[in-house]
């Protein structure tokens, strides 16, 4: 990404520079923005469509940790630019990108987390989940492997179920 120009990119989509810096005034920099905003949209679009069968909270979030971990995994231009660009990759993960994906994971997940948790662990759940997807895709573990509908949910029904188990937290099951 560092590498490609904004006259790159107005060539590959067969338009002038200046009509690119027309919709996207501030060049690639603001381009790269706006197209890591659609790919986030997308990215949870996918995710929250394949959560409709779900009728615990418990398979809920299994369902959204597995699926999330094996989207990531699955995205081939995710996987080539982990391979060519490394650190650029886990900048927008992290450190640059994180609040852009715990916001939209909260947009998609708050409300389908709702009809088990009030609002504000919702929106905890919502980031801890997000943290926790990139955090195991980022630096695998041999002790789990949230990719896999068995081992996350021992890995939820340990580690994170029992965090929002108190009197107030659940509303319904």
């Amino acid at each position: 990404m560092a590498k490609v120009t904004a006259d790159d990119i107005a060539t590959e989509a067969g338009i002038s520079r200046a009509t690119l810096y027309r919709f996207f005034p501030g060049g690639k920099d603001v381009l790269f923005e706006a197209m890591r905003r659609r790919e986030t949209t997308e990215f949870f679009e996918h995710l929250i469509a394949g959560l409709h069968q779900s009728d615990t909270l418990e398979d809920l979030v299994v369902a959204a940790v597995s699926l999330a971990t094996r989207a990531l995994r699955d995205d081939e231009h995710l996987r080539l630019m982990l391979a060519s660009e490394p650190g650029e990759v886990v900048t927008d993960l992290t450190v640059a990108g994180l609040p852009r994906i715990v916001s939209a994971a909260s947009t998609y997940l708050v409300p389908v987390f709702t009809p088990y948790l009030d609002d504000d662990f919702a929106s905890e759940l919502a980031e801890w989940l997000s943290r926790l997807v990139i955090s195991f895709f980022l630096a695998p573990s041999s002790f789990v492997d949230l990719g896999d509908d068995d081992s996350a949910r021992q890995f939820v029904r340990r580690f994170v179920l029992p965090a929002f188990q108190t009197d107030h937290a659940i509303i319904r099951r």
